[in-house]
């Protein structure tokens, strides 16, 4: 096998010790990895630009086999205390889920058990077998097959875009190896929670891969059933998973044929339970046919206990089960966690943005004044349709299910339209509506808004995608999809796109229906997760018109799903009794199913059985819908909200940007005036803009902020943090021009032409421009290089002397 190790480290350490007394254990050069990259570092986003976080990494990872590590190493150099290293260690074995972590200068090593807890300074480093035999007492895989299963390969056939193996990332290897070896142990029933856009289908896949190679169960291939609700989520991994890595052993379940002799099945469970009686599809196989089924989006479907497709598990009770989740959820009949058991393992969203592997975000909270204020029609007023408008006081709540304003859809798309001419107009982005008909309309507001571009590109600028558009509908999704096609640019949609659609692409989330289900919430944000880093997509926005965002505040976001208990008193004050409330959305969020037998009644026949979300949202809408126009609607209280981790770094909270920005800088512990010093002083500024981007504050988002470009960067500071007045550059260069005239006039005329257009540049790009590195811009080329331009001064060290008084005269006029 060739070595992963790519050869000694700079370390004195690791290059005449480590890997030395590795060899003389009999560790082989495969099961060692050098500068193991643990994950990517955090993305720290702004505005326009982005940077990344210094990866972890450990200095080496000993794997038994191929992608089942036992222990990880860290080397000091020889004159450091090797305890240096152990927090350090500490953390890459929890995070690696190794029970075994190593510290060494090269005198010393010390060992952790995880199993006992115990730190011990050991002599030399124990052998692979040896430490495969602590590993499975701790795993307790006490027979041979147990750990034959345990320590099964990948299967590598399984490739990304470039041809390169999808390795699995760390956090992936913990939860496909955890699962295999619950399996070896006995286990019938799993639940992995990981964050939308982590990879749940690579788990799945590697999973059975591990199976497959260690011919379980029984000396034999596994029969795997892989169960959804949504087309999407059975194609797309067949296609880009199941299919490479296991060819024509893979079949899609369909047509009414129970068909046999293949091992891996992928099937809707419309497919399979379309007839709801003894000749549904899944009752063709015996109970034990398959050996393993797993449940993707888990939370859905099958969640709820009276579910019939609940039956479908409880048919194929016999098979290993497992349950793939972002967002479980316990409520009224319903609780993943009751079915599949608590998780084996949970990779948080917050942990996947602090990883690198999840795209940070930012979140844009526009309020409409209708929204605010709420709408009222005049006494006797009809609407569009010539009916008259019950006379109440209408909001949100109301907004497109028993009213809609045309006007209020019209001013979100000419805001959105405003927002990408500044971010970049062919940004993918998602609209959410209310219902399909809402969405047409947003569709049609934003053609209008955007006919230049709509000409261009013709209808598929921006375009309807939802279930009542069909196959044309499905054609468009695809195109969206693909990372190399430019159009579709904006998806208009219900719930079609809420959940299960892979867009790597997608730079922006437009909220514009209300969300009161936090697993649906949850889902709609992971559509922006994934990071591109090709076309250069490592962050998203999310724009929210509804005050969904406030979902970002619950404690909980990455932790259990929401459980609603009401306890009732009696008179006395006493619980009488205690009940389990519905969890506001949750019937929005299922994937809607029948409830129960039909049967034929007198009077005409039932209406055919509707399962896709967005007509039964259309259905479960108001019939009697108004529409009104002619109203004043206009953007109220636009603010840009920043999210960050808490402290553990498990969580995620939303944080109101100037609230964010004006601790930041107090903490600094500067007053007004000191502040304003260091800004004047060309040093100062770039060892304050330092401190500021280590505060994740930057000008650029500043700026958009208050909607003030012309303003200094050190003003809207001081505006956030004192409420200082807001000045422009251009005031502030026009203060100089007055009351430092005899300071201008005291050079010569090509000296003064040099600061005049310094100033001139100051007032249009900013304070760098007031340094004498900016000379060499093409602002400048009329006047020479910086070395002609210095001789009209004298020299550098004046003309740098000259511009040092001219910083201070700037920031002097306030």
């Amino acid at each position: 096998m060739t070595s992963r190790f790519q050869g000694p480290l700079e370390d004195e350490t690791c290059r005449r010790f480590v890997l030395p007394a590795l060899e003389r254990a009999g560790w082989q050069e495969d099961q060692i990895t050098g500068q193991y990259p643990i994950n990517r570092g955090r993305i720290r986003a702004t505005a326009r630009r982005h940077r990344q976080d210094k990866p972890l990494k450990a200095d080496y990872l000993l794997e038994y086999s191929d992608g089942l590590p036992l222990a990880v190493i860290e080397a000091k150099r020889s004159r450091r205390d090797p305890a240096d290293g152990f927090e350090q260690v500490k953390r890459y074995a929890e995070l690696l889920d190794v029970p075994f972590a190593y510290t060494t200068n090269g005198h010393q090593i010390f060992e952790l058990d995880a199993r006992t807890g115990h730190l011990n300074e050991i002599q030399e480093f124990p052998s692979p077998e040896e430490l495969w035999a602590r590993y499975r007492q701790d795993r307790d895989l006490t027979d041979d097959g147990q750990a034959t299963l345990a320590s099964a390969p990948f299967n590598s056939r399984s490739r990304n875009w470039d041809g390169s193996f999808k390795d699995p990332r760390y956090y992936q290897r913990v939860a496909i190896n955890r699962t295999v070896q619950a399996i070896a142990r006995g286990d019938t029933r799993m639940l992995l929670v990981l964050a939308t856009g982590t990879g749940k289908t690579l788990v799945a896949s590697q999973i059975v891969a591990k199976l497959w190679n260690a011919n379980w169960p029984r000396g034999r291939r596994p029969r795997v059933l892989y169960l959804a609700d949504r087309n999407i989520l059975i194609d797309q991994p067949k296609d880009d998973y199941f299919q490479p890595m296991f060819g024509e052993a893979v079949h899609k379940l369909g047509g009414g044929e129970a068909k046999t002799g293949r091992h891996i099945y992928l099937g809707l469970y419309q497919s399979l339970d379309s007839s709801r009686d003894e000749e549904s599809l899944y009752r063709q196989y015996e109970p034990g046919y398959f050996d393993l089924v797993i449940v993707d989006e888990c939370h859905r479907g099958s969640a709820s206990e009276n579910s019939h497709w609940r039956k479908v598990l409880e048919y194929f009770s016999p098979a290993v089960q497992i349950g793939l989740t972002a967002t479980p959820v316990i409520g009224k009949d319903t609780d993943t966690y009751g079915y599949f058991g608590e998780p084996l393992y949970e990779y948080t969203l917050a942990r996947g943005i602090d990883d690198g592997f999840l795209a940070p975000y930012r979140v844009r909270k526009v309020r409409l004044n209708v929204d605010m204020t709420g709408w009222r029609p005049d006494p006797g007023q009809a609407d569009l349709l010539g009916r008259e408008i019950p006379d109440k006081l209408y909001g949100p709540r109301e907004y497109e299910r028993v009213l809609a304003i045309l006007d209020r859809t019209e001013e979100a798309a000419r805001y959105l339209t405003d927002y990408l001419h500044r971010t970049g107009r062919m940004g993918k982005t998602i609209v959410f509506c209310a219902n399909t008909d809402h969405a047409f309309r947003m569709t049609k507001a934003l053609h209008n808004a955007n006919a230049d571009l709509v000409r261009r590109h013709g209808s598929t600028y921006a375009c309807r995608i939802t279930a009542a558009d069909g196959d044309a509908g499905r054609e468009r999704l695809d195109e969206f999809r693909q990372v190399d096609s430019d159009v579709p640019v904006i998806a208009v949609t219900s719930r079609l796109l809420s959940t299960g659609v892979d867009i790597p692409t997608l730079r922006n989330i437009v909220l514009f229906r209300v969300i009161r289900s936090m697993p649906e919430f949850k889902q709609i944000i992971g559509r922006g997760t994934r990071i591109f880093r090709e076309d250069g997509k490592l962050s998203f926005d999310i724009i929210d018109f509804v005050e969904a965002t406030r979902l970002f505040n619950d404690l909980e976001f990455d932790g259990p799903p929401m459980r609603v208990v009401r306890d009732e008193t009696d008179a006395e004050g006493n619980i009488a009794d205690t009940v389990n409330e519905d969890v506001p959305g949750d019937d929005e969020e299922m994937v809607a199913e029948p409830e129960g037998e039909y049967t034929q009644e007198d009077g005409g026949t039932l209406p055919p059985l509707v399962t896709d979300p967005d007509e039964v949202d259309d259905i479960l809408a108001n019939p009697r819908t108004f529409y009104v126009d002619g109203v004043q609607v206009t953007p109220w209280g636009s603010a840009l909200y920043v999210s960050e981790p808490s402290t553990d770094g498990t969580r995620l909270r939303l944080v109101e940007y100037e609230q964010f920005v004006r601790d930041r800088i107090l903490k600094l512990n500067l007053e007004p005036h000191q502040l304003l010093g260091e800004w004047a002083q060309a040093q100062g500024r770039r060892a304050l803009r330092e401190r500021l981007d280590e505060s994740h504050i930057a000008t650029e988002d500043l700026a958009e902020w208050a909607g003030r470009p012309d303003a200094d960067t050190i003003d809207l500071l001081m505006y956030l943090a004192w409420e200082l007045p807001l000045m422009s550059r251009s005031e502030r260069a026009r203060r100089v021009a007055v009351r430092h005239r005899d300071f201008l006039e005291s050079f010569a005329p090509e000296a003064r032409e040099v600061l005049d257009r310094v100033l001139e540049q100051y007032a249009e790009r900013g304070a760098e421009e007031l340094e004498i590195g900016a000379l060499r811009s093409n602002a400048y080329e009329d006047l020479g290089n910086v070395l002609e331009i210095s001789e009209r001064f004298g020299g550098r060290d004046r003309l740098r002397g000259v511009l040092d008084e001219l910083n201070a005269l700037v920031y002097e006029a306030s």
